[in-house]
């Protein structure tokens, strides 16, 4: 385990990859949230993390936003950038000042149902047999990045959306912490 890579943590749900990654011991410093009341925020505050609100009613452009969320990460001595259920779109300000050093948990298997956060909706509705998750870099191109680890979900004749989506993220809490293992072991600026 990685525990000596400073994590800083995007988030706008409930918060279960963050759960996930405090309760294995990953060094969280910092949780940046564009909702404040949202579970992730909770559980940050909750357990004593850094959290920092980015609502975008607070700022004139989505750049001005990143460029903050950026300084306030980089404030707090952030390595590798998680987006863990984020949803917006961060800049290219944003991504140029964490170059290989964001990754982002989707849920289906790029490059199918990219883009959005209904991709467990469009999977049910389509028919597929088969969808999962992807952990890839964070580019420019939404969800387009290179792909670090993905996993297969079968779906299942009676699935709903919920039951759907709760098998999809017991595979993304297995496959984020081996995605942030093998990306700090191929990066020495992560490496202690």
């Amino acid at each position: 385990m990685t525990s000596d890579v400073r994590l800083g943590v995007l988030a706008s749900g409930k918060g279960s990859n963050l759960r996930n990654l405090v309760q294995r011991n990953y060094n969280v410093v910092a949780v940046a949230t564009n909702r404040p009341s949202c579970g992730a925020a909770q559980f940050a505050r909750q357990f004593g993390l850094a959290l920092g609100g980015f609502s975008q009613r607070r700022f004139d452009s989505r750049e001005a936003r990143d460029l903050a969320m950026r300084d306030w990460l980089r404030e707090r001595g952030v390595e590798l950038v998680v987006n863990a259920g984020y949803d917006r779109i961060l800049s290219p300000c944003f991504t140029a000042a964490f170059p290989g050093r964001i990754v982002n948990v989707h849920p289906s298997l790029l490059p199918a149902f990219a883009g959005g956060m209904d991709a467990v909706e469009r999977a049910l509705a389509s028919g597929v047999r088969t969808t999962g998750c992807t952990v890839h870099l964070v580019t420019d191109d939404v969800d387009a990045g290179p792909i670090l680890l993905q996993a297969a979900v079968p779906v299942l004749s009676d699935d709903t959306v919920d039951t759907l989506r709760a098998r999809i993220h017991a595979e993304e809490h297995r496959i984020l912490p081996e995605a942030i293992e093998i990306l700090a072991q191929k990066s020495p600026s992560l490496r202690p």
